[in-house]
């Protein structure tokens, strides 16, 4: 699933007439790196939430068949964006009874996708950390002995990558809910695991960020 419902309001005056998946990092919108790297590790269907100029997405995605996948599209354009647990929770009966991988559409990043990673006994979450930019230098989550946790230190960002079971939303209630509280609920039962991913990875939030991201890709 890639997150695309955010409104993108630091993105601003660029999101006021695109979607923020839409907009482009080295003449290819966002939401098409992560699609086209999905389906190079063997990803077959993508679901995409929509909210904000959401019906832009699909007019310029279509099924997927470009890429060799299939997109499906959740579609949160009515009451607006659910945040990310809230998207995810209305997407599950698209997302079916297997773990599965979760993205946000505004992070780029060269990570690898796993289309065959398997969740461990008694999780229900992976994350992916990356180090601390600087607009997040306090972090978000320790992680100790491949678990992850709300309490310690060091503290290092979540990338916005999981891979998630459906048992962790199949019980909650419809309607806006962030992931954070969640997965901190979550970590109080060990049930989060996660690795710290040394790579390449950008938070697209604003448009100095997006700027920048594209000087570094173009000069590959």
């Amino acid at each position: 699933m890639i997150l695309a419902a955010g409104r993108g309001d630091r993105m601003r005056p660029l999101t006021d007439h695109t979607p923020k998946p839409l907009l482009e990092v080295g003449g290819k919108p966002l939401i098409v790196w992560h699609i086209e790297k999905l389906a190079k590790a063997g990803f077959q269907e993508i679901v995409i939430n929509l909210a904000h100029l959401g019906y832009m997405i699909p007019q310029a995605l279509g099924d997927g068949s470009k890429w060799g996948v299939k997109l499906h599209y959740s579609d949160e354009q009515k009451g607006g964006g659910l945040e990310s647990a809230g998207g995810i929770v209305k997407a599950l009966p698209l997302l079916g009874n297997e773990p599965f991988l979760v993205v946000n559409g505004d992070v780029w990043c060269d990570y690898e996708f796993d289309s065959s990673f398997e969740l461990g006994e008694g999780i229900l979450a992976h994350l992916i950390l990356v180090p601390n930019p600087e607009h997040n230098v306090k972090g978000d989550f320790a992680l100790k002995y491949g678990m992850v946790s709300d309490e310690g230190t060091p503290k290092y960002t979540f990338s916005g990558i999981g891979y998630y079971s459906p048992n962790l939303f199949r019980w909650l209630e419809h309607g806006k809910r962030a992931l954070g509280e969640v997965l901190r609920d979550t970590m109080k039962h060990d049930a989060v695991s996660g690795e710290l991913y040394n790579g390449m990875w950008r938070d697209i939030g604003t448009p100095e960020r997006l700027e920048e991201i594209n000087k570094i890709v173009l000069s590959f």
